[in-house]
């Protein structure tokens, strides 16, 4: 398995919205991201100008039941 890169949200976002994934709705330095097929699954990401942390990433990625290299093929 892979590492998890640090990398700034707006990927993180993109790499989602490919996955399937729509903007719900934004508050603050925040976006709130579900997802059509499955109305009950929500992630909360932020949106700052400071890359994610490799913690922040993961806990992201469970979130959503994406592994590592699914979402490094999102990239």
């Amino acid at each position: 398995m892979p590492k998890l890169p640090r990398i700034p949200s707006v990927l993180v976002i993109r790499a989602l919205k490919r996955a399937g994934f729509y903007e719900h709705h934004q508050t603050g330095g925040h976006i709130q991201l579900k997802r059509a097929d499955q109305p009950n699954v929500r992630v909360t990401i932020p949106c700052h100008r400071k890359d994610l942390t490799p913690k922040t990433l993961k806990s992201i990625l469970e979130q959503v039941n994406l592994t590592v290299d699914e979402f490094i093929r999102f990239l």
